[in-house]
């Protein structure tokens, strides 16, 4: 009814004309919409039953019997379209009306398979018929009909190319936060310490880490950070400690651990309770007062700083 009330407004066209417009591009649009997602579903299952081998009698058999339907919703269409005149013309035009039209769909899929919303499954049917009801359009010998078809053709490429792959990729980015979101009590970093800068951070379930690497690549630093779920009550030595590491808990519940490295270096550990979570810093290059200013300046990963991480590809997840 829509593209009827297009056609109607069509200067250069008696009614009748007009009528017979609309009517000739709703039908291939019907029969397109009916045909071709049946075409494509037998495809699909036949591959799936029987390799691609089993795909060939199911074209062979589909395409002509597509391209008869199109043959017979251009029979009304002898007097407008003068390509629908005779049976040998309207089997041309309805093999060149298949093969475009059919390209534009194939264009659709491509879309529809980068995110690209398209309705549900009723609106998606319906838009199958879509791109042959243009390609019709341009076979009918009025500048109007044609620049309506033109103008479909340039929004379908818009929404499709441009503005449906936007969408979809914050839809996508949306989702991907909000997945980050559900562990939000985890989500903490300090300001990266002087020379460094953050290079990576995961997200697990129960923990967040993340690294610290120099900004200079000939020499080498590097600091790590874990925010976890609290392992005890309160942070506390390990039972049994390994040759050349000594652990201490002060009064404020913090515990320090520091190990022998060969070459006279440590590597030091410490551990501190902020809000909910566990925090540990550990490094070999950053020494204690650096270590605990990082613990000083922890706070939750804000909404700007996560959607950076994920834009520059410094963040993962392994929920």
């Amino acid at each position: 009814m829509r593209a009827w009330a297009l056609v109607d407004k069509i200067p250069g066209m008696t009614s009748g004309r007009r009528a017979l417009t609309a009517l000739h591009l709703l039908l291939v649009w019907a029969a397109t919409a009916a045909a071709v997602p049946i075409l494509g579903f037998g495809l699909v299952m036949a591959a799936w039953g029987g390799g691609e081998g089993a795909t060939v009698p199911v074209f062979l058999l589909g395409v002509p019997l597509t391209v008869g339907l199109l043959a017979m919703a251009g029979t009304p269409a002898r007097t407008v379209v003068p390509l629908c005149g005779s049976v040998p013309r309207r089997l041309g035009w309805a093999a060149s009306v298949f093969v475009l039209g059919t390209l534009g769909v194939l264009a659709g899929l491509a879309a529809y398979g980068g995110g690209v919303d398209l309705g549900s499954a009723r609106t998606r049917i319906a838009l199958t018929g879509v791109p042959y009801a243009v390609a019709a359009a341009f076979f009918v010998p009025n500048r109007w009909v044609r620049l309506g078809a033109v103008t479909v053709l340039a929004a379908g490429v818009v929404y499709g190319g441009f503005v449906g792959p936007a969408q979809a990729q914050q839809r996508r980015q949306e989702a991907e936060v909000a997945r980050y979101r559900e562990h939000a009590d985890l989500l903490y970093l300090g300001p990266a310490p002087p020379g460094m800068q953050l290079s990576r951070a995961e997200a697990r379930p129960a923990s967040f880490s993340v690294d610290y690497r120099g900004v200079r690549e000939d020499v080498f630093s590097y600091v790590a950070l874990t925010a976890r779920s609290p392992l005890t009550p309160t942070p506390r030595c390990p039972d049994l400690l390994e040759k050349g590491v000594t652990c201490t808990v002060d009064a404020h519940g913090e515990m320090r651990m520091v190990r022998d490295l060969p070459g006279g270096e440590h590597a030091v550990t410490l551990v501190r309770r902020y809000r909910k979570v566990e925090v540990e810093v550990t490094s070999q290059t950053l020494g204690e007062p650096g270590l605990r200013r990082l613990l000083n300046t922890l706070h939750p990963l804000s909404d700007e700083e996560l959607e950076k991480l994920m834009r520059e590809k410094k963040i993962d997840h392994s929920f």
